[in-house]
């Protein structure tokens, strides 16, 4: 079977640096020393945090689990203000390895809402990436994740809004909201907090669907960015199969189907999509 490999599949800056962080820290680390621990998972793919496990990285799930002295890794996604107050307050040692784009849109959020504006964030309430940039605004916060949630919302239209939203959401979705909610809301600002990785890959996504006869997406099940390339490949009309390894590839799934598309979501590791492309060009 023809494979055409999205050009952007694999892990994208924002992932490559938090690994980096915490690969610096294994390698820093005295026998003497206290843990190396992530709040909550560092990356949403199970095979890296499996081998991070193995490494001896202890994964916390609340800020009081941390002992003095650990050294604390915040996951690329971000943490809520909160939660990073908490864990110094306890004497942990942090190191910050948000991504540098979910960082700018924390403080972006905190500017625009200093005065008491509502947020607007387009995003999903659960992920914790947003509700790390909810911890951040200075007003109210109204969450939405589709255009039925957002039409659900009252919205007194005597005080001034921010529309944000989460950095891995569809830009051209994105757009649409925007254009409804400057006609029902003068005055509206707009935050520009969606990676431009995202849209390069949606983008990408889309034109190797439209030469696809069948697409396969490549990542953590718990990864919101892979599950909308997933979305973004079957809005063409393809079938698509969303897939954390290459064990899931059954060969049923590419009968009578001669070119396959192969992406992957930005915390999947370069070795999955390489065995994905080889277990495909193999049907």
């Amino acid at each position: 079977m023809d494979v055409i490999r999205a050009r952007t599949a694999g892990f994208c800056m924002g992932v490559g640096l938090a690994l980096q962080k915490l690969e610096a820290a294994l390698q820093e680390r005295a026998a003497d020393t206290a843990r190396i621990c992530t709040l909550g998972p560092i990356i949403h793919n199970p095979q890296v945090l499996e081998d991070y496990a193995r490494k001896g990285v202890a994964r916390l799930e609340e800020p009081e689990e941390a002992r003095p002295g650990d050294m604390v890794v915040i996951r690329a996604h971000g943490v809520t203000r909160q939660t990073e107050e908490r864990l110094r307050a306890g004497g942990a040692r942090v190191l910050d390895a948000t991504c540098p784009k979910v960082k700018k849109a924390q403080l972006s959020i905190a500017r625009a809402t200093a005065g008491g504006a509502a947020l607007l964030l387009f995003g999903e309430a659960d992920h914790p990436e947003v509700r790390g940039l909810v911890s951040y605004a200075g007003g109210p916060a109204y969450v939405f994740g589709d255009m039925e949630a957002l039409e659900a919302l009252s919205l007194p239209e005597d005080r001034p809004y921010v529309l944000a939203s989460q950095t891995t959401q569809d830009r051209a979705l994105f757009a649409v909201i925007e254009r409804l909610l400057r006609g029902r809301l003068p005055g509206l600002t707009v935050l520009a907090t969606i990676c431009d990785a995202t849209r390069e890959r949606q983008d990408e996504a889309r034109s190797i669907a439209a030469r696809a006869d069948v697409m396969v997406v490549v990542g953590g099940r718990e990864s919101g960015n892979t599950r909308r390339l997933a979305d973004v490949a079957r809005a063409a009309g393809i079938a698509t199969y969303h897939v954390e390894t290459v064990d899931e590839l059954r060969p049923e799934f590419f009968a009578q189907k001669a070119r396959a598309g192969l992406t992957a979501g930005a915390s999947t590791p370069k070795s999955l999509i390489e065995a994905a492309e080889e277990r495909l060009t193999s049907l």
